[in-house]
């Protein structure tokens, strides 16, 4: 059983491998900020538009980052498009027995836009993303969501614009930031930091403190504990981490007895390949506040990109929690929806 779940998963690390090449090298270009965004009217520009509908709540999805080609921002291909799809369906399926599932396809910014030295052009990079995100947003609003409450869900690059759109359309006291306040289940905005320079900027951005709170954020990175300096989460900044294990913000080990469920998943359709119950154990760095897995051996979670640090398990970020998340976006749902029939009553 155990060569069986390490064959597994080094088909997982060369699919990671071939998606991500090692060697991320960015080009000096200056990136053109975009002047219109997708029409999100068009059905193609949708990869999922309502999937699962027997669900009674929305999730929309942003896409992680998967274009390892553009110099700043992705076209969308044929080619671009499988391997958007790829990715998504691996991470829908947290969703898919919770909600109906929408997520539009974008022109994300590439890999190369992470290792840009420009603060500028990599900020535009990300703004031209946006563009396309936030209008994708406001198209689901008018056009889709009839109501229905909302999860945002977002890993690495879509936890990112998951945050933006809290800061665009959740904050102030118009009648529209109030309703989607009021109809927001909770924000998994997984694999990118949050910090208390967003949430005082912000205050609509709001830390889940535990299992079933709504109207929060769910953020976490995964790292082995000897990290100490990243992209996602930089020396010097401290993380605002919520540990998947034992819904705790303090850094009280979780022993992998907690753990119900890390997962490999076939890439093309998001099925389960195999499950492990008990694996790994996390707690949150006192210091960075990021998420340390414990009981895992490094050489068998590589870093994959060399963006990234020795130590740093940030693709794994959803496989290795993958059915306490899929299990808390049903509880968050459910005391969402609890709360609003009292409510309602009242």
């Amino acid at each position: 059983m155990r060569n069986k779940g390490l064959k597994l998963l080094v088909t997982v690390l060369l699919i990671l491998a071939v998606a991500f090449p090692y060697k991320i090298t960015a080009k000096a270009v200056s990136v053109v900020p975009f002047t219109s965004p997708i029409d999100y009217s068009i059905s193609d520009n949708w990869l999922y538009d309502g999937a699962y509908p027997e669900n009674a709540v929305d999730v929309f999805i942003v896409a992680p980052t998967v274009d390892t080609i553009s110099d700043s921002n992705s076209t969308i291909t044929p080619k671009f498009k499988t391997i958007f799809r790829n990715a998504m369906n691996q991470q829908q399926a947290i969703f898919a027995p919770t909600a109906r599932v929408y997520a539009p396809y974008y022109r994300q910014a590439s890999i190369k836009v992470y290792a840009m030295t420009d603060p500028v052009a990599k900020e535009q990079a990300m703004k031209n993303a946006y563009m396309d995100v936030s209008a994708a947003f406001k198209y689901y609003l008018e056009h889709k969501n009839n109501g229905r409450p909302i999860i945002l869900a977002g890993f690495s690059q879509g936890a990112d614009m998951c945050y933006r759109l809290l800061e665009e359309y959740y904050g102030g006291n118009g009648e529209r930031a109030v309703k989607l306040r009021d109809n927001l289940i909770a924000v998994y905005a997984i694999g990118w930091t949050m910090t208390e320079e967003m949430i005082t900027k912000y205050p609509q951005i709001v830390p889940a403190t535990g299992e079933t709170d709504t109207g929060v954020v769910v953020s976490y990175d995964c790292e082995d504990g000897k990290v100490t300096d990243s992209f996602i989460t930089p020396a010097g900044t401290k993380a605002i981490s919520i540990n998947p294990l034992n819904w705790r913000t303090d850094s009280v080990v979780a022993s992998k007895s907690l753990n119900k469920g890390t997962v490999t998943q076939d890439s093309k359709t998001g099925a389960i390949l195999s499950m492990e119950k008990g694996k790994f154990g996390a707690y949150i760095d006192p210091d960075r506040g990021t998420l340390v897995v414990t009981d895992v051996d490094t050489s068998q979670y590589p870093k994959v990109l060399d963006i990234f640090p020795d130590g740093s398990l940030h693709l794994y970020d959803n496989f290795f929690f993958f059915v306490n998340l899929q299990e808390n976006v049903q509880k968050r749902t459910e005391s969402f929806l609890q709360k609003k029939l009292a409510s309602d009553a009242a």
